[in-house]
């Protein structure tokens, strides 16, 4: 299993993304690891899906991010995210909901949100991205869901109006009902969790208020 790991940690580091200036003039290409070190600015697909089973709240499905990520560990995330490669286009992002979460879409399904520009710098990683935002309705279950085991613990989904909340501060925390992957038994089970807007990665405030603005809106 670790050399498995390792593999496919080189194998990421080695993705070539297309870079750009902060203009978005492209540049050219380089390694993702590179691009990380270097601090490049890159492409980024995000989708946050939400929807709701039976007669339930709609809700905002969270990824909870493996233990053995690189970056924010243990952390609850949007739904599926991902690089846009060298030489794919911002719709290619698409591809982020089959590989992560087992969802199979066309881009038309989804609805764009906005682009933001975000910069974090933490020690040696600068990741600099223009990310393109969508929202997807989809009314699985959490135990529905087949979502890539190596890369996701489980799924959380809050109401809208709790994520809201929690994010602008006007709620301490949440508690989220959620599965989670056991890996010793390769079984998902039932779980509540109190969270609060430090369990989840970050955002800027621009990012979210791209996200709210449309969420604030009847999602349907």
């Amino acid at each position: 299993m670790a050399d498995r790991k390792a593999v496919q940690q080189t194998m990421s580091e080695h993705e070539l993304l297309d870079i750009y200036d902060r203009s978005m003039n492209w540049l050219g290409t380089e390694t993702r690891e590179k691009v990380h070190r270097e601090g490049y600015w890159h492409q980024t697909f995000h989708c946050w899906v939400y929807g709701s089973s039976g007669d339930e709240e709609d809700g905002l499905l969270l990824q909870l991010r493996h233990q053995d990520k690189d970056t924010f560990p243990g952390y609850l995330d949007i739904s599926c995210a991902g690089h846009l490669l060298a030489g794919e286009k911002i719709e290619d992002g698409v591809r982020e909901l089959a590989e992560e979460l087992g969802v199979t879409a066309e881009v038309q399904d989804l609805e764009y949100c906005g682009q933001v520009r975000q910069d974090y710098v933490d020690g040696k990683l600068k990741d600099r991205e223009m990310t393109h935002i969508y929202i997807y309705e989809c009314g699985r279950r959490l135990e529905e869901y087949d979502f890539q085991k190596s890369e996701i613990s489980g799924l959380f989904r809050p109401t809208i109006q709790e994520f809201m909340e929690l994010i602008s501060g006007r709620r301490d925390s949440v508690v989220m009902k959620g599965v989670l992957y056991d890996e010793t038994t390769g079984e998902l089970r039932s779980v509540s969790r109190r969270v609060s807007a430090a369990d989840i990665t970050p955002q800027t405030p621009e990012y979210y208020e791209v996200l709210f603005q449309r969420l604030a809106k009847d999602p349907g």
